[in-house]
């Protein structure tokens, strides 16, 4: 099966072969029909492999002092070497995928086999994916449009929390797709 990854270290994006997932409890295996690029999300992870090991320090201060802390407790060696495993490790792109029900995990109810689903999963072949990250859709609606639903949910999170009412004016401040989406919102 291939999938796309990317290692954290040197930056490379590569569509890989590997092992099919297994289904699990609680979680669906789907066959993927269609995946979306999330511009700004994938690009900031590219540009954040990309970078040497002071600009991933910078990008994540807290990451910094998450080291610090277990170069306190547990040392310095196995602290770098507990980095430089978590930079060697694939990091699989994508999070808004399309496809059809292969599996029903234990525990799962309202999918079957055969059904369309929008789930969070990767830009990969076949994954295995939470039912409650999962969601029916709809015979009128295109893979290619269904696509869009997960960036449509947390832009439609972000509209939410904004509380807005009758008579107020927002300001959306960059339009990207989210952004873009955010303001259809």
């Amino acid at each position: 099966m291939k999938q796309v990854l990317q290692n954290l270290r040197s930056g490379k994006v590569e569509v890989a072969d590997v092992p099919a997932p297994a289904v699990r409890p609680a979680h669906l295996l789907v066959r993927t029909a269609a995946t979306l690029i999330s511009p700004g999300t994938e690009r900031m992870l590219v540009e954040f492999g990309q970078s040497g090991l002071l600009g991933k320090a910078r990008a994540q201060p807290e990451k910094v002092r998450q080291l610090v802390t277990k170069i306190r407790t547990d040392g310095v060696k196995p602290a770098l070497e507990a980095v430089v495993s978590r930079l060697e490790e694939p990091l699989p792109l994508g999070y808004s995928n399309v496809g059809r029900v292969l599996e029903v995990g234990a525990g799962v109810t309202g999918f079957a086999p055969g059904q369309r689903v929008l789930t969070n999963g990767p830009h990969a072949g076949i994954v295995c994916v939470p039912a409650t990250l999962t969601a029916a859709i709809p015979d009128e609606v295109d893979d290619a449009s269904a696509a869009f639903g997960v960036l449509g949910a947390i832009a439609l999170n972000g509209v939410r929390l904004l509380e807005p009412t009758l008579g107020e004016s927002f300001a959306v401040v960059g339009l990207g797709v989210l952004g873009l989406l955010g303001v259809q919102l």
